[in-house]
């Protein structure tokens, strides 16, 4: 493992120079850069890029609003906090299944969406009863 890492940098660095360097600049500061670099990601994958078609769009803001949403208060119960987090995550996939049925035009795609959301809507409901039962 500890020759994978250098191996894999080397072989990004070839492909990519400015990647490669940004890579090794986080990798060298730590899990704190790793942390600071997942945040940027996350933002960057949310940033409308050049060339994004409407169903690329679409999906960014259906991410970025899910990540947001899933930042739930903690109660220090983990069946709670789970519900809690789990309902935003499945509201998620709710919102990249209708963009696919916008979008998209592979059947068996259009028909894993249809299913996506009558399971995850049905979750979402199951879940919302629970917490009103346990969450006072």
């Amino acid at each position: 493992m500890k020759t994978f890492v250098p191996v894999l940098l080397t072989a990004i660095a070839l492909a990519t120079p400015g990647l490669a360097q940004q890579a090794m600049d986080h990798s060298a500061h730590g899990d704190m850069a790793q942390m600071d670099h997942s945040a940027h990601g996350d933002m960057a994958m949310s940033e409308a890029q050049p060339g994004d078609t409407p169903a690329t769009t679409a999906y960014r803001e259906a991410m970025a609003e899910m990540h947001t949403n899933m930042e739930v208060e903690y109660s220090n119960d983990a069946d709670v906090d789970f519900m809690r987090g789990m309902i935003p995550h499945h509201q998620g996939a709710i919102d990249m299944a209708r963009i696919v049925l916008e979008h998209g035009s592979n059947p068996e795609v259009r028909t894993l969406a249809e299913e996506v959301i009558a399971a995850q809507e049905a979750e979402i409901e199951m879940m919302e009863a629970w917490l009103a039962e346990h969450d006072g």
